[in-house]
């Protein structure tokens, strides 16, 4: 089942507007498209246009992971401009299986190709293997792998593969991801056994451009993009996206959504 909402705007207004960039992201799409195209191309068709040298092939899988991530962030600007303007498309999905897919692709923007036979969510022990061999740990309570969301499932990828791009990216070795239900919710939880956030710092983690090494005392880096437009999009969809966190102590971000989605009433006919 899915539904389009076109009416009403969320109550995270003024993100996107403000960065009034819209025209440039979509303009930005197909040159991406392009590049990536012609690296895999290069990639995949050495018999045609010849055998790359180890160094040629790094370059170009540094190429490739960096084209995905810009790739990544012009789709979550774009999901939140749509979301601010009411632009909703919700479907019932399983949230185990979104958030395994949101980890295959920020394994393969930021680590390289994950093998075709892991792409999709089980049980296996092969899938586990594979996991810990990346130090990666899935903690998905069984309610939770059995419940099914009403919500839009794409949003609800780009916000769980910020969290999880965002943990990859501070972790010393190790990533949790666990998944759980409360109440009338959905939780999922990225931890990472990075440098920690102080607590006195954690509202800056979610604005705009800021950059937490900015300080001598702080060890976390980023642009703060990413986790302001993951909180951004969290708030639109009725959710939010918290902090636990303390200096040296690594970083839990928990995504809060209802399970179902609440549709804004059409407006009475005059």
């Amino acid at each position: 089942k899915t539904e389009e909402n076109g009416d009403k705007k969320g109550n995270g207004a003024c993100f996107f507007q403000e960065l009034d960039i819209e025209f440039l992201i979509h303009e930005m799409k197909d040159p991406l498209a392009i590049i990536e195209t012609g690296v895999r191309t290069l990639m995949e068709r050495q018999d045609k246009y010849g055998a790359l040298t180890k160094r040629q092939d790094k370059t170009l899988k540094r190429i490739l992971r960096n084209t995905r991530k810009a790739r990544g962030m012009i789709y979550s600007l774009l999901e939140i401009g749509r979301s601010e303007s009411g632009g909703f498309t919700l479907c019932e999905f399983y949230p185990a299986e979104a958030t395994y897919e949101a980890l295959v692709d920020a394994l393969e923007a930021m680590v390289g190709e994950v093998p075709e036979s892991q792409n999709r969510f089980d049980t296996s022990p092969a899938v586990d293997k594979f996991l810990s061999d990346q130090h990666i740990f899935l903690d998905f309570s069984p309610d939770a792998v059995a419940c099914q969301l009403y919500q839009d499932r794409v949003k609800f990828c780009q916000i769980a593969g910020n969290l999880i791009k965002n943990a990859l990216h501070h972790r010393k070795a190790r990533l949790d991801i666990r998944l759980h239900c409360q109440s009338n919710s959905i939780v999922v939880e990225v931890a990472d056994d990075g440098p920690g956030i102080d607590a006195t710092h954690h509202r800056q983690v979610f604005q705009r451009y800021r950059q937490l090494n900015a300080a001598p005392s702080l060890t976390r880096k980023g642009h703060g993009l990413g986790l302001a437009g993951a909180r951004a999009l969290a708030r639109f969809m009725g959710g939010d996206v918290q902090l636990d966190s303390r200096q040296g102590h690594g970083a839990t971000f928990k995504l809060i959504l209802p399970v179902k989605m609440k549709v804004p009433a059409a407006p009475a006919p005059e």
